[in-house]
């Protein structure tokens, strides 16, 4: 995928993150739909293309609609050589962070290093090489994994 196409990409998850997404708005509640299906759908589809970018030799896709009061979550797991990464896409916090980066140990490493947040702003000001930047400094830590005592580091 193009890196036009992947900033675009970026800049629509950042606006349908804006948003409340567990909301129903009248529409069944026997899975997501609206807004909340379109950020699932797009959101696969901008890792798949980041896991490609990043380079991983291995990579895992997944999304979870979750229930009908949060936003759900899609999450890429990859690995370099020695050293992995964790991508999530969610509303956390009530919707101030939208995007979680740490470090992993394997595919199924879903706790990793210490917790670095994007807010929906960071997410429309960065162009995508400076993401890629950003996740791929991951790499240089590999396999460095410290908790900070439940506090979570922003990156600007």
């Amino acid at each position: 995928m193009s890196v036009k196409s992947q900033e675009n990409n970026i800049r629509r998850l950042a606006g349908l993150l804006s948003q409340n997404l567990s909301y129903i708005c009248g529409e069944r509640e026997c899975g997501p739909n609206g807004a909340k299906k379109t950020f699932l759908n797009l959101g696969k589809v901008f890792l798949r293309a980041l896991a490609k970018d990043l380079g991983l030799r291995d990579a895992k896709v997944t999304s979870n609609p979750d229930g009908i009061a949060v936003s759900g979550e899609c999450i890429l797991i990859g690995m370099w050589e020695n050293s992995g990464v964790c991508i999530e896409l969610s509303q956390f916090c009530g919707g101030k962070y939208v995007l979680l980066y740490r470090t992993a140990r394997n595919l199924r490493d879903y706790t990793g290093g210490h917790n670095r947040f994007l807010t929906p702003e960071d997410l429309r000001k960065l162009s995508y090489p400076e993401l890629l930047e950003k996740f791929g400094a991951l790499r240089k830590e590999g396999g460095i994994h410290e908790r900070r005592g439940g506090q979570y580091d922003r990156a600007a």
